[in-house]
């Protein structure tokens, strides 16, 4: 049975986005991938689909996706960036905080290394999570 990761951020238009794609994308199939936002955003910060866009990854399609119960209860890992205590606690499961910048109201100068940072992230995940 494969993992599922669920990334959390605040608005699940920046962060946790550009986690979901990266694990996606870095570790295929291997993993079932989730993102979601405890208030979520209207749409995808355009820097961030900009910053993706640059290495390959398209995220013009992603919708922000509200933070539910269910979601938190199916994932295996659980790693909140920045929304507090509003990602509900499940015994049994991982949790990790990553604590990354905000890409909102942000340019894509600003975005850049949040992106590298988040791949590093995903990178250390994999090797240590993923088999």
């Amino acid at each position: 049975m494969k993992p599922s990761v669920l990334f959390v951020c605040v608005h699940n238009a920046g962060r946790s986005q550009m986690a979901a794609a990266w694990l996606s994308h870095l570790a295929g199939d291997r993993v079932e991938v989730r993102s979601a936002g405890s208030t979520p955003a209207d749409q995808v910060n355009p820097a961030v689909i900009e910053a993706m866009r640059e290495v390959g990854i398209d995220l013009s399609a992603e919708t922000p996706r509200l933070l539910t119960y269910d979601a938190v209860e199916a994932a295996d890992i659980c790693i909140t960036m920045g929304c507090g205590d509003a990602c509900p606690i499940f015994p049994g499961k991982r949790y990790l905080d990553w604590a990354l910048p905000d890409p909102a109201g942000q340019g894509i100068t600003a975005v850049r290394p949040i992106r590298d940072e988040i791949k590093a992230l995903v990178e250390a995940l994999i090797a240590n999570f993923i088999s």
